[in-house]
């Protein structure tokens, strides 16, 4: 059964909440609209709007609400969002929160049931992204500490080599960090007039986090 409108997951860069959304969005039925991930294929696809999304992400700053709230109007105008869709990582400034609200009320659309912030501290964010690998070939993402591979560099799926991506250095992560906190987080008192909105402890392992979202969620175990 879909969920009779949107769900959108706050918060930091690391906390987790890619993850969850992903959980929530399969046990949903809903789509999982993640801008990163959008963003990301624009800087490999090497399109103008790629280039220019590239030299933000690497300083650490956020690309321009223009950019982003075009990529959501587009994603909304496909069928399967008509139910609904988990929002990762959006919006994440006051204008792109605004925005939203008058892209929905414009096209009649079905509104925010959720806003979802998972919170933890700035410390174990940097410990969690700036030991993170991918691999360049397939994608298959690593930690150094948590999940390492069986051949140090190399991906255990299909050999490649793994990378630290740009914007998980540590110096980059502490300017991705103070850019949350002064642009991001004032979306907190936004969604706090709003019905829906709730804090979520993003300490602990992924079952742990995903059964308070549940909880919150009404959904059964």
């Amino acid at each position: 059964m879909k969920a009779p409108g949107h769900i959108i997951f706050l918060g930091a860069p690391g906390v987790g909440k890619g993850t969850q959304a992903k959980i929530i969005a399969q046990r949903l039925l809903l789509p999982h609209v993640s801008t990163g991930d959008m963003l990301r294929a624009s800087v490999t696809s090497g399109s103008e709007v790629g280039r220019r999304a590239h030299a933000v992400m690497e300083s650490g700053a956020l690309v321009g609400d223009d950019i982003i709230l075009g990529i959501i109007a587009e994603r909304l105008a496909h069928n399967d969002a008509s139910g609904g869709v988990i929002f990762d990582g959006f919006p994440r400034t006051l204008v792109q929160a605004e925005g939203l609200d008058r892209l929905l009320d414009s096209a009649g659309k079905l509104g925010i049931k959720h806003v979802l912030h998972i919170v933890l501290a700035d410390e174990e964010i940097i410990s969690r992204l700036s030991g993170r690998r991918v691999c360049e070939k397939c994608g298959a993402i690593y930690h150094v500490n948590f999940h390492p591979s069986i051949r140090e560099g190399l991906c255990d799926r299909c050999g490649g080599e793994l990378r630290q991506r740009d914007d998980d250095r540590p110096e980059v992560l502490r300017r991705r960090l103070a850019v949350y906190k002064s642009e991001t987080a004032p979306l907190v008192s936004y969604y706090l007039s709003k019905p829906g909105y709730a804090e979520i402890e993003g300490s602990g392992d992924t079952a742990a986090v995903s059964a308070r979202i549940a909880a919150i969620l009404g959904l059964e175990g």
